[in-house]
């Protein structure tokens, strides 16, 4: 039996390029760094002694200084390459972080929230472009999920470490962030490979070639729009939910730590298993799909008269967390197929920008329908919302099988 489990999880792992794994342990770092943000309306309202306004303000000038990071990292990662925009993103940011940290004028503060999440998005579409170049063919998805993995678990032991700091100083937060991002810019410099002459190859490519630009991409458009509204509502799991569960569920704030954690762990213990099983049985469209209908149905379940919320809260993370393993790694697959490796920061940037924007709209969105409609509505409304995204990629699917085969109609005719 445990070799069984054994063999399996060595298949699910095997076969990925040094790099590939080089890059997750670099995204683990990354995101083990990523304590200051979570705790920042804490730092404005408790350390700085400013209102819940002005900390809604600067987690608010986060989420737009991602958006602009977002789209100018995917620019210049086609324009110089992904490993200097890696690199650069990383130091220049940690710097700003641990800068952050000595500065109380709250003016200056909202600006350098602009500029932090600025460079740490820009890290972004130069790594999900840099997975796409050094994956082995045939492993592009396993590669996400390897990095989606990483993510997770930097994630989890970030947020834990995070809390014993700030019990601490707040300001120790941004310090030890700044300190981590600025190790893995060194660690890209030491060990990431050069991608040689990519600036000339991707010049006298440009001139040989129609490369398509993601706007230009009327698939993609589309595409992206339902991925924005997709991520959007998925988001409001992890900003809306553990505020319902303490107000509405009456569950503490430990239980719903560890609630919440459940996600990670099981994306950590089992999704690299499963996309190895599933990955070439269907379409990845298909399996959004099926990520989309598992969203809804554990929104719904918020909603349903329970009465055992404890055990309903860990069903409803479970449910998610399946929706998760199965629509994330595939819509990566589909923006990568859509691009080649002169256009794939940016393609990848309009991916990342959905992640901004869900940042910015779904709590804004989410806490607005809370308070002045109910939380039922809400969830309703997140269900309907998640159940018309499944038939939107569904149409979209069609259609462009529908175009794919006209296509090959027509140059079979020609031929």
């Amino acid at each position: 039996m445990f070799k069984l489990i054994f063999n399996t999880y060595k298949t699910s792992f095997s076969g990925l390029s040094k790099e590939t794994w080089l890059l997750s342990i670099v995204m683990m770092f990354n995101r083990c760094g990523s304590m200051a943000v979570p705790f920042m309306g804490l730092y404005v309202t408790q350390s700085l002694h400013r209102s819940e306004m002005d900390a809604g303000l600067i987690i608010t000038l986060f989420g737009v200084g991602s958006i602009l990071g977002s789209a100018t990292g995917g620019k210049l990662t086609d324009m110089i390459g992904f490993r200097p925009v890696q690199i650069l993103s990383s130091i220049i940011g940690g710097l700003f972080f641990i800068f952050f940290s000595t500065i109380t004028h709250f003016s200056t503060l909202c600006v350098l929230a602009v500029v932090i999440s600025f460079f740490s998005e820009a890290f972004r579409p130069a790594n999900f472009t840099a997975v796409a170049h050094y994956a082995k063919e045939g492993t592009i998805t396993r590669s996400y999920s390897l990095n989606r993995l990483a993510v997770n678990i930097g994630w989890s032991v970030g947020i834990s470490l995070a809390g014993i700091i700030a019990s601490f100083n707040y300001r120790l937060l941004f310090i030890v962030e700044g300190g981590v991002s600025i190790i893995v810019g060194i660690l890209i410099l030491l060990f990431l490979p050069q991608v040689k002459g990519f600036i000339q190859k991707a010049k006298e490519n440009a001139i040989n070639m129609v490369i398509m630009k993601p706007w230009k991409d009327i698939f993609y458009v589309k595409f992206i729009l339902l991925t924005t509204v997709f991520i959007t509502c998925a988001f409001l799991m992890f900003r809306v939910v553990p505020v319902f569960f303490k107000e509405q569920w009456h569950i503490n704030e430990f239980a719903i730590g560890i609630i919440i954690g459940i996600n990670g762990s099981v994306i950590a213990l089992f999704e690299m298993i499963m996309i190895n099983k599933i990955e070439a049985k269907r379409s990845p469209m298909f399996f959004i799909i099926i990520g989309a209908v598992l969203f809804s149905i554990s929104y719904i379940l918020l909603s349903a008269p329970l009465s055992y919320h404890l055990v309903a809260a860990v069903v409803v993370i479970i449910i998610f967390t399946g929706g998760e393993m199965f629509s994330l790694p595939f819509i990566n697959t589909i923006v990568i197929s859509r691009s080649n490796e002169h256009n794939r920061g940016l393609y990848a940037a309009g991916y990342t920008l959905s992640w901004s924007c869900a940042q910015v709209i779904g709590p804004l969105f989410g806490f607005f329908v809370a308070k002045n409609f109910g939380y039922n509505w809400l969830w309703f409304g997140l269900a309907c919302m998640l159940l018309l995204c499944a038939w939107g990629f569904n149409t979209l699917d069609k259609r462009q099988a529908k175009t794919v085969l006209q296509k090959t109609e027509a140059q079979l005719e020609i031929e």
